[in-house]
């Protein structure tokens, strides 16, 4: 049986769960406050319980669906007995102060999921991270259908970008490679392709509008649409954060 880890119960986790389960994987999730916390996660999306271990051991797929800042508090050498073979997926997403305080090196320039593999010490692929979990949910389709949303697929080990769009297409998705994980900013709060759900071919031109000058400029105006919504809720938007785990 084709198997995946989740580490993260939250929406975009939750989300991704339920389709891994559609499509036949078996999935184990582990969160910060253990198995027991689970349950109703197991009888609504039919999930393992597991440890933060157990999860990372799960031999096809891992994603890793968490705040930014809780990557760091992840027990040391989690994925030390990892297969070579299982694919590491990062949903996550950066918002400084507001959820995820500070941290030095994405202020400084350094993309969200670069910071994720050094914390890790294993590669990732990026992905997961510009869609809504309600979108991951629900708004599915087959191959070729005109309204199938895009998620951007970044990542440097080329045979685990394409397995990550493979899965993207049978969970009804299109995968789009996004480059390498240098390029990766493309996709990050406020970019041009973050939470629009577009299709392939808009999406694969948001990505080429994005500038790396306006990464923090775009953060910014993605925070403040976050502090609007947290004031506000359902009058002006989405809460939860679009895309927070």
């Amino acid at each position: 049986m084709v198997q995946a880890g989740v580490i993260g119960s939250g929406n975009i986790g939750s989300a991704v769960a339920g389709r891994l389960r559609a499509i036949g994987y078996e999935v184990v999730m582990a969160n910060s406050r253990g198995p027991s916390s689970l349950s109703d996660h197991a009888r609504r999306l039919g999930i393992t319980p597991g440890t933060l271990e157990d999860a990372a051991a799960a031999t096809d797929f891992v994603l890793i669906a968490i705040p930014q800042h809780a990557v760091a508090k992840l027990p040391p050498r989690l994925f030390a007995h990892a297969s070579p073979e299982t694919v590491v997926l990062d949903a996550g997403n950066y918002y400084p102060r507001l959820r995820d305080g500070t941290i030095a090196e994405i202020d400084a320039g350094m993309p969200d999921s670069q910071w994720v593999e050094q914390q890790i010490g294993r590669p990732v692929i990026k992905m997961f991270n510009t869609i809504h979990a309600d979108r991951i949910a629900d708004a599915h389709r087959p191959a070729g259908a005109p309204d199938r949303i895009c998620l951007p697929v970044s990542g440097d080990d080329v045979a685990a970008k394409a397995r990550a769009i493979a899965l993207a297409d049978a969970i009804g998705f299109d995968g789009l490679d996004a480059g390498p994980l240098a390029q990766s900013w493309r996709q990050q709060p406020g970019m041009p392709v973050y939470c629009t759900h577009v299709p392939l071919a808009e999406a694969k031109a948001a990505l080429a509008q994005a500038r790396h000058e306006d990464v923090e400029v775009k953060r910014q105006e993605a925070l403040d649409r976050a502090r609007r919504w947290s004031r506000e809720g359902e009058d002006v938007g989405q809460w939860p954060l679009p895309g927070a785990k």
